[in-house]
């Protein structure tokens, strides 16, 4: 229960910042994507399941207080969360490559779904414009901000875990459990 009230909080937080803060460092009217940020790299971090959930709420908040058409960021956000979720096997805590690769990805995703869906359905074909001057900042802007802010996502999924009270999941520690577990079954 709690580690639904943390996550919960933490996504209320970020839509707030994401629509308050970073509204107010926008660059030419551009502004980081956090909750794109938070729903990948959580889904990332914890699997299929957790990002579709958190996509799913993530996406929903946006329908309401942005949303012309009730479902579509929430559709959308749980694609990416569940998408991101696909490489909860091969997630690898120090490595911040693979996840930066993946939420510029999944900006990309965001970005052209937004306009494929909500403006050539409307007749406006300006794909050129729209790239070049919304589409690339804004993956650009993201990204940069994932550099700073996914080391804090890390340290507040090893708080969820531990809320859970699961272990952390270390690659190094499993391969050595397996180990001893394998020497003490060849021992009787």
């Amino acid at each position: 229960m709690k580690q639904k009230l943390v996550t919960a909080l933490v996504i209320i937080v970020c839509f707030i910042f994401q629509c308050t803060i970073f509204k107010g460092l926008a660059l030419a009217s551009i502004s980081p994507n956090l909750l794109l940020i938070f729903t990948t790299s959580m889904g990332f971090m914890r699997g299929e399941r957790e990002g579709l959930v958190i996509g799913f709420f993530c996406g929903l908040l946006m329908d309401i207080f942005f949303g012309s058409l009730l479902g579509f960021y929430a559709l959308l956000y749980m694609f990416l969360g569940y998408g991101s979720g696909l490489f909860h096997m091969i997630f690898y805590d120090e490595d911040i490559k693979l996840p930066m690769i993946w939420i510029a990805l999944s900006e990309l995703v965001y970005g052209l779904s937004i306009y494929f869906f909500l403006f050539l359905m409307r007749s406006r074909f300006e794909f050129g414009y729209y790239f070049i001057h919304i589409i690339l900042p804004e993956l650009i802007y993201t990204v940069a901000l994932t550099i700073v802010l996914y080391r804090p996502i890390q340290k507040l999924n090893s708080l969820l875990e531990y809320l859970k009270g699961d272990t952390i999941r270390d690659y190094h520690t499993t391969s050595a459990m397996v180990g001893q577990a394998e020497n003490q079954t060849e021992e009787l």
